[in-house]
């Protein structure tokens, strides 16, 4: 049974960051927690949003943790929830890339949930103990790439080592700000790590077996904005049109994958648990080509034209043949990686053979390995990491 949720107030345009307080004021957040990372806070971003906040006397107190890794784990999660405790808060401001926003919901389950943090994950059958006691969100992201302003879920990594997603309706943020400013000037290496996370998730939402068209819509108009922009996005810093539409882009990937992903995910949540080290986006846009090759062959990407589609919204032409638009879009995406000074493979990263069975391990496991549309078996993963080397 297909089921379709679209749930966030989402303000989009330049300077909106200015509705902060009245968005607080809408969740009735009083004492807010903002989570925020140590980049934000050097950029001056973080102060201008405490600026914003402490102008309106609805507020009474803002409390600040800055220490969110570029992959939140548990141990960051508790020590944001004991600065929540302290202060007293009654609500999170989620600041920052899809790092923060997802620290920000780990942080919504845990300071108002008994257990450890794997006890709600996904794959641990956790999602029903989500419940909506927890804290309520507002997103502010300051890149364009993981839509988790968004979405109902977050990938964190738990106490004993794994990349999990943890999933429920009463973590999507009551509302997003999608400030375009606050991108102005993000590193070229950043702006296309996250512009190519958003692309992979338009496609690989869009490649998924389920049944929703307004995802696929969604996805197939987000896939356009995003491959359109994401090079002059990364070549000029100051291009506002560009930055609207990835993070336009952005957004409309997470509207999508309510529908479901696949095995670019589930190989890149497995990989960066075992190296946490690694760029969640940087590994997609690595994975996706492999990944559209694969999927070519399954029965319902075939039956809906799902490679031709893609490849005409990318402007690569009218192609009739399945298997020959999805060798034209793995082609263009190498190509696109290259041009946006991305790293070719994996073996650039570092990643081993030897790693292979603890990350094909990993990917079974996933929550988004059932949802790609054709089951991967361990042979395929292999493969898969394989050519992606």
């Amino acid at each position: 049974m297909a089921q379709i949720f679209y749930l966030t107030h989402i303000q989009i345009d330049f300077g909106v960051l200015a509705t902060l307080a009245s968005e607080c004021d809408k969740a009735n957040i009083k004492r807010p927690l903002i989570v925020t990372d140590p980049g934000i806070k050097s950029v001056g971003i973080l102060q201008k949003t405490r600026d914003v906040l402490l102008g309106q006397s609805d507020i009474q107190q803002v409390a600040v943790f800055d220490q969110t890794p570029a992959n939140p784990n548990e141990a960051a999660i508790r020590s944001a929830v004991q600065v929540y405790h302290a202060n007293q808060c009654d609500g999170l401001i989620a600041l920052g890339g899809g790092s923060s926003i997802d620290c920000a919901k780990g942080v919504a389950i845990l300071a108002t949930h008994e257990g450890a943090l794997k006890t709600y994950a996904t794959i641990e059958g956790g999602s029903p103990k989500i419940t909506a006691a927890v804290s309520p969100i507002i997103a502010v992201p300051t890149t364009a790439g993981t839509g988790s302003e968004v979405a109902r879920g977050a990938i964190l990594i738990v106490d004993d080592g794994r990349k999990l997603g943890f999933h429920s309706w009463h973590l999507v943020p009551k509302a997003a700000l999608l400030d375009p400013e606050l991108t102005l000037g993000l590193p070229p290496a950043l702006t296309a790590a996250t512009g190519m996370d958003a692309i992979a998730h338009c496609m690989e939402t869009f490649m998924a077996a389920p049944f929703n068209p307004p995802a696929d819509g969604i996805a197939l108009d987000g896939l356009t904005r995003g491959w359109a922009y994401i090079e002059r996005a990364t070549h000029d810093g100051q291009d506002r049109d560009a930055r609207l539409n990835m993070m336009s882009a952005s957004m409309q990937g997470a509207m999508a994958f309510q529908k479901g992903l696949g095995c670019v995910h589930s190989l890149s949540h497995s990989l960066g648990g075992v190296n946490p080290g690694l760029h969640h986006g940087t590994l997609n846009a690595i994975f996706l080509p492999t990944v559209v090759r694969f999927n070519a062959q399954a029965e319902s990407v075939q039956k809906e034209r799902r490679m031709q589609r893609m490849a005409y919204a990318m402007g690569l032409g009218e192609i009739h043949a399945p298997l020959v638009a999805a060798q034209t879009i793995a082609q263009a995406i190498t190509a696109m990686n290259a041009n946006l000074g991305l790293l070719k493979g994996l073996a650039d990263l570092g990643v081993a053979t030897a790693q292979f069975d603890k990350i094909i391990e990993g990917a079974m496991a996933d929550h988004c390995h059932k949802t790609n549309p054709r089951l991967a078996t361990e042979q395929d993963y292999r493969q898969m990491l394989q050519a992606a080397m």
